[in-house]
């Protein structure tokens, strides 16, 4: 039986006017995409690709010019499927003067949240974002992972079935950007539909089931990660503890098929994170002893 689609978009078009009406924009052209529900599909592509454009008009900030978008089976500017979607935009705006926790209160209150509800919804979310010990601190104060990961917030507070974010790790350093790869992936253990947009492709190839890439309105490549990535020219052998005698005689076995042998490389993100961890580990027993 075929997994139900939580949201499809069918050749898709849509252009922009220059101006005075001069030199118009086709900035997507054709783009068809199926997303399963309880998956997190990755739409990848440079600056200018079109990416922002097939979001916004799936969640019915956009009419496209011709094709359809279409949200649990239903058109997405349909007035009823806003409940049914959370959208964090690239850029989200908050009121600087408002505290962590009144900044998801307000939001949900938009959504007709109120009392006990509200209060209990407020403190899940916050939770859930890593932001209980800012939730006492102003906006105004917050780094940008920190704000990115309100807008996470904001976006979940009226329990979506489908989670679209824009960008979601953009401008945000190493140890933010791991934070929010973390929350998509206990969203998507939780069963919740996730649909994002980068151009950070290891962050994509990470967290996604499929991916689609983008190039100048073009959908040019579309699959799971597996089959996008998959390289039948070579093949790769994991050893762990091979000595040099190990290594000559499969290089003896495998004749002229042998390239190299070289060690295992780790990215230098999990370098990264690795070392600050073990840094903050330190730091911790240190204070521990005092």
């Amino acid at each position: 039986m075929d997994t139900p689609l939580a949201a499809e978009i069918c050749a898709m078009h849509k252009s922009f006017p220059g101006h005075w009406g001069k030199g118009g924009v086709y900035a997507v052209k054709g783009v068809s995409l199926s997303i399963p529900e309880g998956s997190v599909y990755g739409l990848i592509g440079p600056n200018g690709s079109g990416k922002s454009t097939v979001m916004k008009a799936l969640v019915g900030l956009l009419a496209p010019d011709a094709g359809e978008c279409r949200v649990f089976g239903k058109p997405a500017r349909q007035a009823d499927n806003r409940s049914l979607v959370g959208f964090l935009p690239e850029n989200p705006y908050f009121y600087k003067f408002l505290t962590g926790e009144e900044t998801v209160r307000f939001y949900g209150k938009l959504c007709g949240l109120r009392g006990r509800e509200l209060k209990d919804r407020t403190e899940e979310l916050l939770e859930t974002t890593g932001l209980t010990d800012a939730a006492k601190r102003r906006v105004g104060g917050y780094s940008k992972g920190m704000l990115q990961r309100l807008g996470l917030a904001q976006a979940l507070v009226q329990q979506p079935r489908l989670l679209v974010l824009d960008e979601p790790t953009a401008g945000v350093d190493p140890i933010g950007s791991r934070a929010i790869r973390d929350i998509i992936m206990e969203l998507r253990q939780r069963g919740l539909t996730v649909f994002l947009c980068s151009h950070l492709l290891e962050q994509v190839q990470e967290v996604c089931d499929r991916v689609g890439i983008l190039y100048q309105g073009n959908m040019i490549a579309e699959g799971t990660v597996a089959e996008l990535t998959n390289d039948r020219a070579h093949t790769e052998v994991l050893l762990h503890g091979a000595g040099p005698d190990l290594l000559d005689k499969i290089r003896t076995l495998a004749g002229e098929a042998w390239v190299e042998a070289r060690p295992a490389r780790n990215s230098l993100e999990s370098v990264f994170i690795r070392g600050i961890r073990a840094k903050m580990r330190e730091m911790e027993e240190k204070k521990g002893l005092r």
